[in-house]
């Protein structure tokens, strides 16, 4: 019966199965390889994401593994692609960087490769037990990567700070998880949805385990009040552990968010709604006003990613099957400006280091045409200007708020995507007006690719992916309706 059991559950969790054996071989081969070795395990490391990914589209079924904690279905397939995509993609830029900085030890892309197989858990978890395992699995292994230039002040306080606050994040989660546990009985999300929708559990100490539980995923997201740890960590941080940072595990824990509310607590949207709408405010406010006097680009794109991750609570707080696609649509949008815009930054290296100062941009237009181009395009969709896919993501979780009847939510969004015009605005000024400075050393192979792959998504490819892109996330978003 044991061995029945697992038989059924194996394949389904086979793309994670195929990362972790394949963490074990690189970590073995690093070993015996020795110094040196940083390239050749990055390379096999994205092969291994990549091959991955390929398993879990056209390979492994879907269904429910291990009673209930690991779930395959389409909103999982979608999101566990974006995670390992958007990590591969990471992990390829990095290369240079990692080699220049003297980083480039094997055991970087070991540890990315183990902190993306806690993101693939926490988009399957369908159990809090599952939850808690993936989301720690995935912050131990980025507590030591954003420390992981070890000789730099700034990247050792990014690994303390984001471990400290990490911790306290985590010791509220399991607070609410206990909670919930303790009041519902249940401990798998679709129990505990029968358990609420029953009557079973229905307190006040049941929504204050779910506001903790919320408060936990919401630092993992970086939604205001809880993005402290984020301007910090993007700026001290190496930019290649940035560029991860600011991808794959914010598709992960939006990931986990959705199904835990959507899934777990349908019966309770009403409650759960105000939290979210609360979050989605303070989130799209804060980071349009925070970004405008930024000159570090670093911290610029984490006061950014602040709003983004507001935009994306917006789609959310609709608790509907349109919010839920928004949600897809606008995480699949966003990866693609993203890791664009974190691969024109790794471009901005002169011969005595690397440039991170927004103003250092003077004049690219002259002297380096097309990554001004590229970056251009990448900050127009960012601020969510049509044709670019950037607005498409805006429109679809601004339309399920509307058909939710959340207009005013929908109208502040769109107050603050105007406020946030302004300094995606001041980047392309200062590339196309301003007098022109030094130019960068020429990118490497790999990094044009991201950034051309990206720039290419944003306007004009997007349109002949935009259907299938489209469909598949309305077909995820009907998994939980």
């Amino acid at each position: 019966m044991f061995s029945q059991f697992v038989a059924q559950s194996l394949p389904i969790v086979g793309p994670e199965l195929i990362m972790a054996v394949g963490a074990m071989l690189l970590l073995m081969f690093g070993t015996f390889r020795g110094p040196g070795s940083g390239g050749t395990v990055s390379a096999l490391a994205v092969g291994l994401m990549l091959f991955a990914a390929f398993w879990l589209v056209f390979v492994a079924p879907g269904g429910v593994a291990f009673g209930g904690s690991v779930i395959l279905d389409p909103f999982a397939r979608f999101m566990k692609t974006l995670v390992l995509v958007s990590a591969a993609a990471a992990l390829l830029m990095s290369g240079s960087f990692m080699a220049r900085e003297r980083l480039d030890s094997f055991e970087f892309p070991v540890l990315v490769v183990l902190c993306t197989i806690g993101m693939m858990v926490m988009v399957s978890a369908g159990d809090l037990i599952a939850l808690y395992m993936g989301l720690e699995l995935q912050s131990l292994a980025i507590y030591v990567i954003a420390a992981i230039a070890r000789d730099q002040v700034k990247s050792t306080e990014a690994g303390l700070k984001y471990f400290v606050l990490g911790a306290l994040s985590s010791g509220m989660l399991l607070y609410g998880a206990s909670l919930v546990y303790g009041f519902t009985g249940q401990i798998e999300f679709q129990a505990i949805a029968a358990a609420v929708a029953s009557g079973e559990g229905r307190s006040i100490g049941l929504l204050i385990g779910l506001v903790f539980v919320l408060v936990g995923l919401a630092f993992k997201i970086s939604a205001v009040p809880f993005h402290m740890w984020t301007p910090d960590v993007y700026e001290g941080a190496p930019t290649p552990v940035t560029a991860l940072l600011a991808g794959a595990p914010k598709v992960a824990a939006v990931a986990l968010l959705t199904r835990f509310t959507v899934q777990g607590f349908g019966p309770l949207t009403h409650d759960w709604q105000q939290v979210i709408v609360f979050l989605s405010i303070a989130s799209m406010l804060f980071g349009a006003f925070a970004a405008i006097g930024q000159r570090n680009i670093k911290r610029l794109m984490a006061y950014s990613s602040i709003g983004h991750m507001g935009y994306v609570l917006v789609g959310l707080a609709a608790g509907t099957e349109a919010g839920v696609q928004g949600v897809l649509i606008y995480m699949a949008t966003y990866v693609a400006m993203t890791l664009g815009t974190f691969g024109v930054i790794l471009s901005m290296r002169r011969r005595d280091g690397m440039i991170e100062d927004v103003y250092e941009l003077a004049g690219l237009s002259r002297t380096n045409k097309i990554l001004a181009v590229a970056l251009t395009t990448l900050m127009l969709s960012l601020a969510g200007l049509p044709p670019l896919l950037g607005f498409w993501g805006k429109y679809y979780v601004f339309s399920a708020a509307v058909g939710a009847g959340l207009v005013p939510l929908a109208v502040i969004g769109v107050v603050a995507s105007t406020i946030g015009l302004f300094y995606y605005l001041r980047v392309v000024k200062v590339m196309w007006f301003d007098e022109p400075s030094v130019g960068f050393e020429p990118a490497t192979l790999s990094i044009r690719f991201v950034v051309g792959v990206a720039t290419l998504l944003v306007f004009p490819v997007y349109i002949l992916l935009a259907g299938p892109l489209f469909a598949a996330a309305a077909a995820a978003a009907r998994t939980f309706f």
